[in-house]
């Protein structure tokens, strides 16, 4: 009788070990998501190259970002490790850019995620909706298939992977209201 209590409290334990890396995956996308947003939500708030420097605490030294598919690989291409994925960032919010991207917002959905051991997979498909300064707007949508890894306890990204599902415009100057700066965390 005990040796069942000791197998089923071993299974039980397993299946906690499961649903926290889940949540933990889960927050580690959420918090790339958000800091990827316009105007990003962290505060007190923080320049774009700081900003990137918080994308980086997010992933693995080894990482890769890629965009695939017919239209992803030509325009965002390849980046392996951390540096990589810093210039990548950097070509993505220029200090200068013209026009100024000024509202982005990630929704996800479609949530799947897989945890073996201390490696972990997950997918989901988001939307974004873009703003830039000069009134032009669109919305994106993509699929993602990322991987992470548990080091020192803690989950990190070793894999971002976009494929577009589409790209449309939207109306000129589409949001009448809108931040220029968060202060939800305030």
């Amino acid at each position: 009788m005990q040796e069942n209590t000791h197998a089923t409290i071993e299974r039980l334990a397993a299946r906690i070990d499961v649903l926290e890396a889940e949540a933990d995956i889960r927050r580690v996308q959420a918090r790339y998501m958000m800091l990827c947003d316009t105007p990003c939500p962290v505060y007190p708030p923080v320049s774009d190259p700081e900003r990137i420097e918080l994308v980086l605490d997010l992933y693995t030294d080894d990482a890769v970002w890629e965009g695939v598919g017919e239209y992803y690989t030509g325009q965002f291409g390849r980046a392996e490790g951390k540096d990589a994925i810093r210039a990548h960032f950097n070509r993505f919010w220029p200090e200068n850019q013209d026009p100024k991207l000024i509202l982005n917002a990630h929704y996800l959905t479609s949530e799947q995620i897989s945890v073996n051991g201390d490696e972990a997979e997950g997918a989901w498909i988001h939307m974004q909706p873009w703003l830039f300064s000069d009134g032009h707007a669109l919305l994106r949508s993509s699929r993602l298939n990322n991987a992470f890894r548990k080091e020192g306890g803690t989950w990190k990204v070793t894999r971002t992977r976009t494929e577009n599902v589409f790209i449309s415009d939207l109306p000129d100057n589409f949001a009448g209201s809108y931040p220029s700066q968060s202060v939800l965390f305030k």
